[in-house]
C-alpha cells in the first residue's frame, strides 16, 4: 500500500497563521478527490479541529454535502495537554498510524512552541511548510541577522530544529526520506513596503544556507477571517454556498490559494480549484 504524503505546518511562533494555511491546505486536497485525515496537535487551541467542527455542523444544517477529513481520536485535548510526554506520544502514535489506514495526505498543525509532539510530527514530515508574518520578529526563529547592518549572522533556533528533523529521518529511513521544506511569508499586507524588500532579501539568503524554499502565502484578507465561523473556506464558495457577501476579492483570495498548493506540488489539486466557482 502506497504510504501517505505527510504535511507539518510547523513555526515555533505563535500568531504566524499555521492554522489559517493547514485549513486552506486540507479543503484543497478535500475537493480535489483527496482523502485527507488531520491531527491537531495544538492540544489547548485546537483552531484546526474547531474549524472543521464548524464545518460538520454548518453543512448538516443547511444541507449541503462538503468534504471532511478525518481526524483520529486523540481524547480530550485540554486533559492530554496536562499529561506526561510519554502518554502523549502513545496517543500521538496511534492516532498517526490510524491516518495512515485512511488517508491519502495526513496534515498536521503543531503548536506555537517547541514541544516533544512538535518534535515528533516534525521528523515524521515529507514536507515542512513554515508560515511567517512579514516581520523580521518572526524572522528571528529562522535566521539571525546584525542589528547595525542586518547582514545574516546565522540560522536560529526554529532552522535548528528542521535540521534535527532532516536529521533523525535520514537516520531512520535513509537519505532517499529527505523533508521538503517551504517557507511561505502569510498575511502579507497588500502594499509594498521597504521592510518586507529587506526581509526578502534575507529570507533568499537563509533559503540557500540551510535548504528551504519559499513560497507565496496567504494575504491579509476579510474573507479568510469571515469563513472560519463556518468551517468553510474560499475552496468551498459556489452560487449555493455564499454564506457571507462576496465580491472580486475572493476570485484573488482563489488565486491564491492555487499559488499555494502549486507552490507545495500539488497540481492535481490546482485544477479543481480552476474548475470552481
Amino acid at each position: 500500500m502506497t504510504q501517505p504524503q505527510v504535511i507539518v505546518i510547523g513555526n515555533e511562533k505563535g500568531g504566524a497563521g499555521k492554522s489559517t494555511l493547514a485549513i486552506h491546505i486540507v479543503t484543497g486536497l478535500l475537493h480535489a478527490g483527496k482523502r485527507v485525515a488531520i491531527i491537531d496537535l495544538d492540544l489547548r487551541q485546537r483552531s484546526m479541529a474547531k474549524f472543521f467542527a464548524n464545518r460538520l455542523a454548518w453543512t448538516a444544517a443547511n444541507g449541503f454535502p462538503l468534504p471532511q477529513p478525518v481526524e483520529p481520536d486523540m481524547g480530550d485535548g485540554t486533559k492530554l495537554a496536562k499529561a506526561d510526554p510519554a502518554e502523549q506520544m502513545e496517543r500521538f502514535d496511534a492516532a498517526f498510524a490510524e491516518a495512515r489506514t485512511v488517508a491519502d495526505v495526513i496534515v498536521i498543525d503543531t503548536p506555537g512552541g517547541d514541544t516533544t509532539l512538535s518534535r515528533a510530527a516534525h521528523a515524521r514530515a515529507d514536507q515542512i511548510v513554515t508560515p511567517m508574518n512579514d516581520s523580521f520578529v518572526d524572522f528571528d526563529l529562522l535566521g539571525q541577522v546584525d542589528p547595525v547592518t542586518l547582514d545574516l549572522l546565522k540560522p536560529s533556533i526554529y532552522s535548528e530544529s528542521v535540521w534535527e528533523a532532516r536529521k533523525h529521518r535520514a537516520i531512520n529511513e535513509g537519505r532517499h526520506a529527505a523533508i521538503d521544506w517551504i517557507v511561505m511569508t502569510n498575511r502579507l499586507a497588500v502594499a509594498e513596503a521597504r521592510n518586507r524588500r529587506r526581509l526578502d532579501e534575507k529570507l533568499s539568503k537563509l533559503a540557500k544556507r540551510v535548504g528551504f524554499r519559499v513560497g507565496p502565502g496567504l494575504r491579509d484578507r476579510v474573507i479568510y477571517r469571515e469563513l472560519f465561523p463556518f468551517g468553510l473556506t474560499v475552496a468551498d464558495l459556489s452560487n449555493e454556498i455564499r454564506p457571507v457577501a462576496v465580491s472580486l476579492a475572493h476570485v484573488a483570495a482563489r488565486q491564491e490559494l492555487r499559488n499555494l498548493m502549486q507552490a507545495l506540488g500539488l497540481d492535481d489539486v490546482v485544477a479543481p480549484l480552476n474548475a470552481a466557482a
